[in-house]
């Protein structure tokens, strides 16, 4: 298939797509918007930055020409996504697309007022592009119906399970009729995929452009042994070295992400940051500056920087590396992206020495050395163990409450372990005892943490006393 004229799209689709300089469909477009045009289910395995969007977006908005006015709180195409930004961007890829038509495109997103989005809603609209968590609470209130959708697209479907989505989609699923096309895409395969493939897809077609886990073969990868305190040093260096390019450096948590991003900011770099501790607005407002080159480099989280299309990112530094390998492939994928060369460095501490050899072997490849020595296995170890008790809890584990020993290094303040004095320094004596005493919240995994976040509606503060401890329900 050479062009888009042979996909049997509308004269208007097909002088959008002119208008917007595509003129030939990548591999997942070719193979995969046929047998949607045909009203077939759909599962699409691709590398992130190789036209998904298109690939479900155009068949979407074929189907809903002519339609008329949707009806009210209704929406005809409903895609979901697992953060702001995607939803944002593919609601702009479609916005382009049917510039000129009467097609309706609404976004629904946490973060945002939920009271002009109730407000949006009431006219009901033809493409509902939306995060699970918010679009769980319009449900909820009745603000919107999902009775009428003809198509659903799960985007990042991926990403969605690494967040801990699969209960959201699965509340979702009992508002959708059973006479629906389902379109899932993913760049990466992981086991549990085959759960929401079985509950959402109906004898899909399956159309996969590239292993998963592989990345696109114009990124450039290299890692740099440092330990963790030298990074922001070595970052510097590196960054130094292309002033006029825009670089990526993912973070894992938030409050590192923005720390980071202040202290380069001291040294005199052009930077921005975006993850789940920043409104909406600061988040489209540091895009815009990083899109437009104003903003040299963009300090992220995982969540934050999901799916972002910014064809001029030339470098992605991992400055502390995933713990799901899944998510290098993706954090890497920001750049190379539209037919350009891209280079991905990661700075791995030695308590990082097990991640990098899960994505080596995810990827099945040996990522090239370029700074540093290989940490010894024994060193690697030792880091790791220590940072497992600092966190409390072993990868992959929840903490099992208190333990002997458990918790904090040192088992329970006052009773044997932590700072001298059962406490904080200066702090009266026993008072470590009663610390321990308290019950902690379990923890999560930062990535969702940050998504559940994103995606909580803000309520007053209450003055009420905290629960002993919180249900998982």
């Amino acid at each position: 298939m050479t062009d888009f004229s042979m996909l049997g799209l509308n004269p208007a689709l097909l002088a959008a797509l002119e208008r917007t300089g595509k003129d030939v469909p990548t591999p997942i477009q070719a193979r995969g918007i046929p047998p949607l045009m045909e009203g077939r289910d759909l599962m699409g395995l691709a590398q992130t930055g190789t036209g998904k969007t298109l690939a479900f977006g155009l068949p979407i908005l074929h189907r809903l020409a002519g339609q008329g006015k949707p009806a009210p709180k209704t929406a005809r195409a409903l895609i979901l996504a697992p953060t702001r930004e995607l939803v944002q961007q593919i609601a702009e890829a479609l916005t382009q697309l049917s510039h000129g038509t009467p097609t309706a495109i609404t976004t629904v997103v946490g973060g945002a007022s939920i009271n002009r989005q109730i407000d949006r809603l009431v006219r009901g609209t033809d493409v509902l592009v939306a995060t699970p968590g918010r679009l769980i609470d319009l449900l909820e209130r009745g603000s919107v119906s999902l009775a009428k959708v003809q198509m659903l697209v799960l985007d990042e479907a991926d990403q969605m399970l690494d967040l801990g989505f699969i209960h959201a989609l699965r509340k979702i699923a009992r508002y959708l009729p059973a006479e629906r096309q389902t379109m899932l895409f993913s760049a990466t395969m992981p086991k549990d995929m085959s759960e929401i493939a079985d509950a959402y897809l109906d004898r899909p077609v399956r159309v996969q452009v590239a292993t998963p886990g592989k990345a696109a073969d114009k990124i450039t990868q290299a890692v740099h042994f440092a330990p963790q305190g030298d990074k922001a040093a070595v970052l510097r260096e590196y960054l130094s070295q292309h002033p006029d390019e825009l670089a990526l450096v993912f973070g894992r948590t938030k409050h590192g992400s923005e720390k980071l991003s202040k202290l380069l900011a001291s040294w005199g770099f052009s930077v921005g940051s975006i993850h789940g501790n920043k409104s909406q607005g600061q988040r489209e407002r540091t895009l815009a500056a990083f899109r437009a080159g104003e903003t040299k480099v963009l300090v992220a989280t995982d969540v934050a920087a999901r799916g972002l299309d910014i064809p001029l990112v030339a470098h992605v530094y991992n400055y502390e590396l995933p713990n799901v390998p899944e998510n290098y492939v993706h954090r890497i994928g920001r750049t190379a992206r539209a037919g350009r060369e891209g280079r991905a460095v990661a700075l791995c501490a030695p308590a990082e020495m097990a991640d990098l050899r899960a994505i080596e072997k995810l990827m099945n490849i040996k990522i090239e050395v370029i700074g540093g020595d290989v940490w010894p296995e024994i060193m690697a170890e030792a880091a790791r163990a220590k940072a497992r008790a600092a966190t409390g809890q072993n990868r992959g584990q929840r903490p099992g409450g208190a333990k002997a020993g458990g918790g904090k290094p040192g088992g329970a303040k006052g009773a044997g372990g932590g700072r001298p004095g059962g406490g904080k320094p200066g702090g009266k004596p026993g008072a470590g005892a009663a610390d321990a005493a308290k019950p902690r919240k379990p923890r999560v995994h930062p990535a969702l943490a940050e998504a559940m976040a994103a995606e909580r509606p803000k309520r007053p503060k209450r003055f009420s006393q905290k629960p002993a401890r919180r249900s998982d329900g």
